[in-house]
């Protein structure tokens, strides 16, 4: 192995590891504040690390048609997921769970057709997922992956106008963006979803983790102890 199929294969496993510690604090949140929020953004999550385990798999040159087939329903499955968890965004609250039903109904159909659908071990080239899955697949997963980019930006403009908090606004910034990059696979352009991943990824890191020992919280402590005195 080169030096520069050594890196990616580095990067893509740091990358599962860092998505996959993301995703067990969203499923333990979820658990400790009976969140529903944080149980859709932990599974998402779950997705998306699933998929880039499949990515790392790939890389090194283990390709099965199992792999192929899981990878493209994830591709679909993780901006589906990661909207329900922005449809309280909306209101009224029907609208959550009309939404909730039709991406499970649509969920399951694309589940039951990528596992049952042949796809050619071709769609990997060089260690890349590159190559188109049959078209009826396509068709099915934007009925999943559109309407769910629309429902993350939505949620995210809402988001803004109700309260700005950066730390928020890096999270849903970082779920759109990773979510949209499985859309945009579906959609027939497999390298965007490979950029969105990793700036996803590092949207939702530093949105998630306590930066504060870096000095960043220094100047607010210094001046409360300014105004104590």
């Amino acid at each position: 192995m080169d030096a520069e199929r050594s890196v990616i294969t580095v990067s893509l496993a740091l990358l599962s590891v860092v998505l996959g510690g993301l995703a067990v604090r969203g499923l333990a949140r979820s658990v400790r504040d009976r969140s529903r929020h944080q149980l859709m953004f932990g599974l998402g999550l779950s997705c998306g690390t699933a998929a880039l385990l499949i990515e790392l798999v790939a890389y090194v040159g283990v390709v099965t048609v199992g792999l192929l087939q899981s990878y493209v329903f994830l591709s679909a499955a993780i901006v589906g997921v990661l909207s329900l968890g922005s449809a309280k965004a909306f209101r009224p609250g029907r609208f959550e769970a009309g939404y909730t039903a039709y991406t499970a109904a649509v969920g399951a159909l694309v589940a039951w057709f990528s596992f049952t659908t042949p796809l050619s071990t071709g769609m990997v080239e060089g260690g890349v997922i590159v190559g188109n899955p049959p078209l009826l697949l396509l068709e099915l997963s934007s009925l999943m992956t559109v309407p769910a980019t629309v429902v993350l930006v939505v949620a995210a403009v809402l988001h803004l106008r109700r309260s700005f908090r950066p730390k928020g606004l890096l999270m849903i910034a970082g779920a759109s963006v990773l979510g949209a990059g499985g859309a945009f696979y579906v959609a027939s352009f497999p390298v965007i979803l490979y950029y969105a991943e990793f700036i996803g990824i590092l949207m939702l890191f530093l949105g998630l983790t306590d930066l504060s020992w870096l000095g960043l919280a220094r100047p607010a402590s210094s001046s409360n102890e300014r105004s104590s005195s």
